[in-house]
């Protein structure tokens, strides 16, 4: 004679005895919180009701033309050190990484130096450089010149405050290209070599878009910080916004809104900036994410969908 009790099915769990699932409890993450928005909340009344701010003044020299041509300096002198920075820096970067034992001492020469020496230094150095060498001359090398220019037109103090935030630029942008090349899987080249595709395209189509994940992110931090970099020309008197917002408030008096003036242009120029990375960065993603990082306006309209 056999039992069945062994084989006999539990008998179901009755609704009110099943589990209850209780989300955690995070009392120190909401005391942090709260801590947070008390400090944000002193720090907006501060900038409301401290008179010293003078947010009328801020608000006069805001837009002033001075101000607004000096905004422009700093946006040429930025799209001229980056442009001609990263031009430098791909040339420096492809000597590092060259076969050529002199390019590649040519290339790590360049960037110790650049590296080493402060931005101002170099400015003074170039704007300085008629006491080196009165006029340039074009001819033969070691050889007889054709013709001569004088230094001080040749290289005035735009073009010379140029060629130092340049200068000094591609010495870091030669190790963020480097950096890109050298993370990209060498067997894909070998594999595209394999298949017969050509030189030119294997670098367009394989090696360039996969560098670019590793390039855009570092190459973006280094052109918000030549944006704020170009504030060093200052002491080449060149009108850019922070040379020009210390000579407002030199005759005005006024230093306290000056300065929030040229924070806030300088707060713009760097968001609009960031903005930009991230698209480019989304662009460049496409091949290595399924899903691509919702923009900011696909959030918006997730967030007004979901209210």
């Amino acid at each position: 004679m056999t039992s069945d009790v062994g084989t006999r099915p539990a008998p179901l769990a009755a609704p009110e005895e099943s589990l209850r699932i209780v989300p955690a409890r995070h009392p120190l993450t909401w005391l942090a919180a709260a801590v947070v928005a008390v400090l944000v909340a002193m720090a907006g009344h501060a900038l409301v009701t401290n008179k010293a701010f003078d947010w009328p003044t801020f608000a006069k020299y805001l837009f002033q033309k001075s101000i607004l041509d000096a905004v422009l300096l700093t946006l040429e002198l930025t799209a001229f050190g980056v442009v001609a920075g990263f031009l430098i820096g791909t040339v420096v970067a492809v000597m590092r990484i060259s076969r050529n034992p002199l390019l590649r001492a040519v290339g790590w020469t360049y960037t110790w130096i650049f590296r080493s020496v402060p931005l101002i230094l170099q400015l003074l150095f170039w704007y300085n450089l008629a006491i080196l060498y009165n006029e340039i001359s074009f001819g033969v090398p070691f050889g007889p010149s054709f013709f001569s220019v004088g230094t001080m037109s040749l290289i005035p103090p735009f073009l010379a405050a140029g060629l130092g935030l340049a200068l000094h630029q591609g010495a870091y942008a030669a190790e963020i290209v480097r950096a890109g090349f050298l993370s990209v899987d060498a067997g894909q080249r070998e594999a595209a070599a394999a298949l017969g595709i050509p030189a030119g395209r294997q670098f367009r189509r394989i090696v360039l878009p996969q560098a670019m994940r590793t390039i855009v992110p570092t190459a973006a931090n280094e052109i918000i910080g030549m944006v704020k970099g170009t504030s060093v020309v200052y002491v080449m008197a060149l009108p850019e916004l922070f040379y020009q917002v210390q000579v407002i408030y030199t005759r005005s008096g006024r230093v306290i809104p000056l300065l929030l003036v040229a924070t806030a242009w300088y707060l713009a120029l760097t968001t609009v900036l960031s903005i930009g990375q991230f698209y480019v960065e989304r662009h460049f993603a496409r091949g290595a994410l399924r899903t691509l990082p919702p923009t900011p306006v696909q959030r918006l309209r997730a967030a007004w969908r979901r209210a």
